[in-house]
């Protein structure tokens, strides 16, 4: 028995790396679509979107192999969540799919890319903004009876499940401003630098607003970050982002190039930590945890052995990617 738990929390530890993995990779990715309005038209544009070519695509190998382990290794959690967010999660797909269409055809398709630059930035708006209403729909609670949502077709729209959305795109906007700085030159890094103090500024803004809501829309939550002697060692992330955003500002303003993406994927990790804090072990808050929604022990132990040699070949790969393709870009680079 005990096995099996162990086995479990591994399972854990996987899904919530892919989940993880896909937010850094795929976070930046969709940042430069969510700038796309304010850069110019043109070489900026190109330039971005050049920036992102050659990954784009392999970064969402990630937000499958999270959804697919969830579905695989924790049934119970699939069948509840996914009935309760059904609509953020179908238009963060229907984002995505628009934002893969007009990646592609603004390229091709000369006359229309102005519509297709549209499309690019509003994919990329819908599909952020859906992944923050999703997981602030998940923080606030799923109503379960038995075995099954029970809840309504609205019950994912509240404020809060909005506030985290509009957090999650400012953030991702930070990212995709960081990641120019870090791979462009020019007038365009210089506006990226810019954009990313603003946006570092609204980023730590809306991560403290969402972490003063959040540990009062459960009892659980406050005593993880609020009570004694709980308190002591949960108000060191706080901190840790505190000194994290100092650090991004003063890199920023310094003039460095490639400190301010890592330290913005450190903002990232602090709060993804925050995150477990509050929820761990359950996996829908307050209501399953992992080990009453895991499959099987056999059924764990079969894809575990998959797991452990695709997930090294995609790491191999991914990072294999990012070193061919790595160094400053322009406009006529990938495409």
């Amino acid at each position: 028995m005990a096995y099996s738990v162990d086995l479990t929390v591994v399972w854990a530890l996987v899904i919530a790396f892919a989940v993880f993995a896909y937010i850094v990779m795929d976070g930046f990715d969709l940042g430069i679509g969510l700038l796309f309005p304010v850069l110019r038209p043109g070489t900026e544009r190109d330039t971005a979107m050049n920036s992102v070519a050659p990954v784009w695509d392999g970064n969402e190998t990630w937000l499958v192999l999270g959804g697919g382990g969830l579905f695989a290794v924790f049934p119970l959690a699939y069948a509840v969540i996914l009935p309760a967010l059904y609509a953020p999660i179908i238009a963060m797909l229907l984002g995505l799919i628009f934002r893969g269409v007009a990646f592609e055809f603004r390229w091709r398709d000369p006359r229309h890319r102005a519509a297709w630059d549209v499309a690019f930035a509003g994919g990329s708006l819908v599909a952020a903004l859906a992944q923050g209403i999703t997981l602030g729909a998940l923080l606030q609670g799923i109503a379960v009876e038995g075995r099954a949502y029970a809840g309504g077709w609205w019950d994912w729209l509240t404020p809060f499940s909005l506030l985290v959305g509009a957090s999650l795109v400012v953030a991702y906007a930070l990212l995709g401003a960081t990641w120019l700085v870090m791979r462009t030159e020019g007038l365009l890094q210089l506006r990226a630098r810019r954009l990313a103090l603003r946006l570092t500024a609204a980023t730590v803004a809306a991560i403290a607003l969402v972490s003063a809501v959040t540990p009062f829309l459960q009892g659980r939550y406050y005593e993880r970050w609020l009570a004694m002697p709980n308190v002591l060692v949960t108000a060191q992330v706080p901190l840790l982002v505190a000194l994290a955003a100092y650090a991004l500002w003063r890199t920023l303003r310094g003039g460095a190039e490639r400190a301010p993406f890592l330290i913005a994927l450190g903002l990232f990790a602090l709060t993804f930590l925050g995150l477990g804090i509050s929820i761990f072990p359950d996996i829908v808050p307050g209501r399953i945890t992992i080990w009453q929604a895991a499959a099987p022990e056999a059924s764990q132990i079969f894809l575990l052995a998959g797991a452990s040699v695709l997930i090294p070949i995609i790491l191999a790969y991914t990072a294999y990617a990012y070193w061919v393709f790595r160094g400053k870009v322009d406009a006529h680079g990938y495409h």
